[in-house]
């Protein structure tokens, strides 16, 4: 009896294992959040990654706050991701919420973890 196939086997095993457990790819999600402006000039509004270098929406595209009603803006995501909201003031980035224009500045309470769920609504006064 020869080990050759027996070994090859074993390989062919090992390597599909070794595919299945590796964590190199992130895994896909959803956030939604819950936004919605009482300022009363227009908000321009961002989502930033604290996780890697993206933004939502990107492309030099912003998100636009010009009405009262709440908005509810689906990110999709990396699993435990952190993503914070930056808002501002169109045309006054000195006005802003959350972490402001381009992620600039700190908050106490404008990231949430990727996780498939949704935020509580944000008012942004």
């Amino acid at each position: 009896m020869t080990m050759k196939p027996i070994l090859h086997a074993f390989a062919l095993l090992f390597v599909a294992l070794t595919a299945v457990a590796s964590p190199s790819a992130a895994r896909s999600e959803n956030l939604t959040f819950y936004i919605q402006s009482d300022y009363q000039y227009i908000v321009e509004l961002e989502f930033y990654s604290q996780h890697r270098n993206h933004v939502w929406p990107g492309n030099n595209r912003v998100y636009i706050l010009d009405d009262y009603d709440t908005k509810n803006i689906t990110l999709s995501c990396n699993y435990g991701e952190l993503i914070c909201y930056g808002a501002w003031v169109q045309g006054e980035s000195s006005r802003y919420w959350g972490v402001g224009y381009n992620g600039r500045q700190s908050c106490s309470n404008c990231c949430y973890t990727c996780d498939g769920g949704y935020t509580e609504t944000v008012v942004l006064y």
